[in-house]
């Protein structure tokens, strides 16, 4: 069943910016779970669990573009400590700090979609408020199968000006 979203469930925050290693997916989104796969495993030697490192995706493409080709998304584990050769694929990066439109979602949060329009053409517009230039990306606060899939929390973050 699809959530339906109201004004009165964005807020807005200043987050900090927030130190990150990042391991990109670019192309076909039908391989992504490959790209998921990898991050978890990366993340485990890494001793970096998400109870205590915080997990971010970010999406530098629309969900379905024109081309799988160019399908983009950055997924990240937030850490402190250098990323180094011997962690390549993965690079370092930053989730940037400043305000935010952010939106909770709870249970099944695997399709975020709806959400985000929700943020992009419904709140937006009637905000008042400017979007930055800088892509919409979510943290996932819990998720399946940590918690029961109808547990799950992710929050959505739109850089505001």
């Amino acid at each position: 069943m699809q959530k339906t979203f109201a004004a009165g469930d964005v807020t807005i925050r200043d987050v900090p910016p927030t130190p990150v290693a990042i391991l990109e997916h670019r192309g076909d989104p039908a391989t992504l779970g490959a790209t998921i796969q990898r991050f978890i495993a990366w993340r485990k030697a890494a001793g970096l669990h998400p109870s205590t490192s915080p997990t971010f995706t970010v999406w530098r493409s629309e969900r379905r573009p024109a081309s799988p080709a160019d399908y983009s998304v950055d997924l990240c584990a937030g850490t402190d400590r250098p990323v180094e050769a011997k962690d390549e694929p993965m690079k370092a990066g930053e989730i940037p700090g400043g305000r935010c439109a952010v939106l909770r979602v709870v249970g099944h949060t695997d399709n975020l979609e709806p959400a985000a329009l929700f943020l992009y053409r419904d709140w937006l517009p009637a905000s008042g408020e400017d979007a930055r230039d800088v892509p919409l990306y979510c943290q996932r606060l819990s998720f399946f199968p940590e918690v029961p899939e109808h547990e799950a929390v992710a929050e959505l973050f739109l850089p505001l000006k």
